[in-house]
C-alpha cells in the first residue's frame, strides 16, 4: 500500500454524474493502492443545512447504495459515518484550541459560500470551523494523502498547518497530508449551466434508461445549427462535452461529422444516451440488490464505523497524552 487516505462526501442522496466523475470513480481506483477510509460526513452537512435534517437519513442510505454499487468494497476500504465516530469531534475540539481565527477567516472557500448562499454576516460557528473538523477527519486516521480537486487545496494546506502546529507544540504525531490532485472533468448540467440538484439539471448515475434518454433529449445543443445538414460547432455544444467524456473512442469522429453537417443533433443525442445507459448498466443491476437488502448497507457501515473508531481512539489517546490531558 502506498499510504493512508481519508475522503468524505456530504450526504445529499443519489449521486449525479459530476459526483461520480469528481470523486467516486477515483475512490474505487484508489482502494487498490491505498488503505482507504471513506466517510459519510453528516456533521459537515449541518454547517449549512442544520434546518433541513428531515431527509438526512434517506440521503445517507441512497448515497451509500451508490457507493457500493459503483465498486466501493468494504473488504478493501473502511466505510464509516462521521457521527458514529465521536473521536472526530473530540479531536476537532482539541485542534480548535490551537487554530487562530485568522486562519479560518481568510479561507477562500468560506468566502465563496458566504457569497453563493447569501449568508453575509450570518456565519455560524460550525461553518467557520468547517476546515478544522475536516482536518480532524483526515488526521485522526493519520492520512498522508487526500484526493481533492483544486478548489479544496486550501483546506488541505490548513490541515497541514494544524498538524504542523500540533507537532511543534506537543509531539510529532500527525503526518503532513499531501493533496492528491484529482483531474475532474467539468460536467455541465443538461442546460449547459453548473450541474446542481437544486437547479434540477442533473443526470443521476442511478437513472433508468428511459429517464437518461429523456434527459439527453432535452439537452442544449448548438443554437446555430438550425437544419439537419447545417454545419455544427461541437465545441459549444453540451452534448459534445459529454461525448468527449463518455464516448472517448468515437468523439473525434462525431466532431468531424458534426462540423460537416453529416451528423444531426437527434442522432448525436441517441449515441450519447446509448453510451450512458451502457456505462452504468452493471451499476444499476448492483443497485437493485442493495435497494432490496438495506440491512446489508446498515451492517457494512456499522462495522466500518466500529473499525474506524478503533483507529481513531488510538490516535485521540496519543494526542491527549501529548497534550498532558490523558490520565490513566
Amino acid at each position: 500500500m502506498k499510504g493512508i487516505i481519508f475522503s468524505g462526501m456530504r450526504p445529499t442522496g443519489k449521486l449525479h454524474l459530476g459526483n461520480y466523475l469528481g470523486a467516486l470513480e477515483n475512490w474505487v481506483k484508489l482502494q487498490k493502492e491505498y488503505k482507504c477510509f471513506y466517510g459519510v460526513v453528516d456533521l459537515h452537512a449541518l454547517t449549512t443545512g442544520y434546518e433541513q435534517t428531515a431527509e438526512l437519513k434517506e440521503n445517507i442510505r441512497e448515497m451509500l447504495i451508490d457507493w457500493f454499487s459503483a465498486g466501493i468494497d468494504p473488504e478493501k476500504s473502511t466505510v464509516l459515518i462521521q457521527s458514529y465516530v465521536p473521536e472526530h469531534v473530540e479531536l476537532h475540539l482539541l485542534f480548535s484550541m490551537i487554530t487562530p481565527v485568522s486562519w479560518l477567516e481568510r479561507n477562500p472557500v468560506l468566502k465563496e459560500q458566504v457569497r453563493d448562499l447569501g449568508l453575509k454576516e450570518n456565519i455560524n460557528y460550525g461553518l467557520l470551523g468547517y476546515p478544522v473538523l475536516m482536518a480532524s477527519d483526515i488526521l485522526i486516521y493519520k492520512s498522508n494523502a487526500v484526493p481533492v480537486g483544486e478548489d479544496q487545496l486550501h483546506h488541505i494546506e490548513l490541515a497541514r498547518e494544524i498538524a504542523r502546529r500540533f507537532n511543534s507544540l506537543y509531539k510529532n504525531i500527525f503526518p503532513l497530508p499531501q493533496a492528491k490532485l484529482t483531474k475532474i472533468p467539468r460536467v455541465p448540467g443538461i442546460d449547459g449551466k453548473r450541474m446542481s440538484k437544486s437547479v434540477g439539471n442533473t443526470i443521476s448515475i442511478s437513472d433508468c434508461p428511459k429517464i437518461i434518454t429523456e434527459k439527453v433529449k432535452s439537452m442544449i445543443t448548438d443554437t446555430k445549427k438550425i437544419k439537419l445538414n447545417d454545419p455544427g460547432h461541437p465545441n459549444v455544444c453540451v452534448v459534445f462535452t459529454y461525448q468527449k467524456i463518455f464516448n472517448p473512442d468515437q468523439y473525434k469522429e462525431i466532431s468531424t461529422e458534426c462540423k460537416s453537417g453529416e451528423l444531426g443533433c437527434v442522432e448525436c443525442k441517441k449515441i450519447l444516451a446509448y453510451n450512458l445507459i451502457i456505462k452504468f448498466e452493471g451499476f444499476r443491476e448492483k443497485r437493485k440488490y442493495f435497494e432490496k437488502n438495506p440491512e446489508v448497507i446498515r451492517d457494512i457501515v456499522v462495522e466500518g464505523s466500529r473499525k474506524a473508531r478503533e483507529v481513531a481512539r488510538q490516535t485521540l489517546e496519543e494526542a491527549k497524552r501529548a497534550m498532558k490531558i490523558y490520565y490513566e
